[in-house]
């Protein structure tokens, strides 16, 4: 389906990616490419990104893997032009690549470089993007730029801190953007995905996680919040980017939190400093000890 503007919903459209190599994002390049699509999978592990791209292929969809930082803009514009010049077009920028720190240990743990590290990749990532894409979604007529935040910019999430901040300023980012952009042409939306069985949540392989709070630990902490396959959040989730809708709650019932914030703030922040509490409140765990978290990918839950 193509809408009056000429974007292709989903057949025959071009999407790029980021954080393409697994997790969600890999979960949408398959349903992408299902639906008759062509994706390129950008990722700073190339080698698992050619090996989801084959997979695609081998499914009879059409993928591309790229290696991306998505902190160094002149590489996120490059991979930009030449998608366009070898397809000629670009559809679907799925902003996706992102990272935590210290899940569940608190802010008192962090060092001046992991807010820096989580600031640059999730909020300075999704900018990267957005200046690559948008003008020349302009300049075509068309175009849906889809920021990956959580329902962690929706509401309070203490223990993870500096992924709240980062994801707030991105829903903060697609709500402004996409107002200016649909007198453009261009669509925006935001998924604010609830928890999601990814390696993300137990870290990812560019997280950190300190001492006292194990991959156990968290792991733990996010079956609790009962996590659906990325599979199945792909699916519901690209429904919805077809229907052009702004923020994109997947699974739905994560809605709840989110109107019960907005309702009842001083209540959730009370849930919240519980919450917090029955984790530990990050007081077994220590900044000095802050580790690389374990060789797994990663990607947004």
């Amino acid at each position: 389906m193509a809408t009056d503007s000429g974007l292709r919903i989903y057949r025959d459209a071009t999407a790029i990616i980021t954080g393409g190599a697994s997790g969600i994002g890999r979960a949408l390049a398959e349903e992408l490419a299902a639906r008759g699509g062509e994706v390129v999978l950008a990722d700073l592990q190339l080698e698992l990104a050619e090996e989801a791209a084959a997979a695609v292929r081998s499914a009879g969809g059409r993928a591309t893997a790229a290696r991306l930082d998505v902190t160094d803009h002149e590489e996120f514009a490059r991979l930009v032009r030449e998608t366009v010049t070898r397809t000629g077009r670009l559809d679907f920028l799925f902003n996706n690549a992102g990272i935590s720190h210290g899940m569940g240990a608190g802010a008192r743990h962090y060092r001046i470089e992991d807010w820096r590290r989580v600031l640059d990749v999730n909020l300075g990532g999704t900018v990267n993007g957005v200046q690559a894409a948008y003008n020349l979604m302009i300049d075509q007529g068309f175009g849906h730029i889809v920021n990956t935040a959580s329902m962690a910019g929706l509401v309070p999430s203490p223990g993870t801190t500096s992924y709240v901040t980062t994801k707030h300023a991105v829903v903060g980012l697609s709500h402004n953007l996409r107002a200016e952009a649909a007198q453009l042409g261009v669509r925006v939306s935001v998924l604010c995905p609830g928890v999601v069985r990814t390696p993300f949540i137990e870290g990812g392989r560019y997280g950190r996680r300190v001492d006292g709070v194990t991959s156990e630990v968290t792991r733990e902490m996010w079956e609790q919040r009962k996590p659906i396959p990325p599979e199945e959040f792909a699916r519901k989730a690209l429904d919805e980017v077809a229907r052009n809708k702004g923020v994109i709650v997947v699974p739905g019932f994560w809605k709840l939190f989110w109107w019960l914030f907005r309702l009842a703030p001083e209540f959730s922040l009370r849930l919240g400093t519980k919450n917090f509490r029955d984790l530990g409140g990050g007081a077994a765990a220590g900044h000095e000890a802050a580790r690389t978290g374990p060789e797994t990918s990663p990607r947004e839950p």
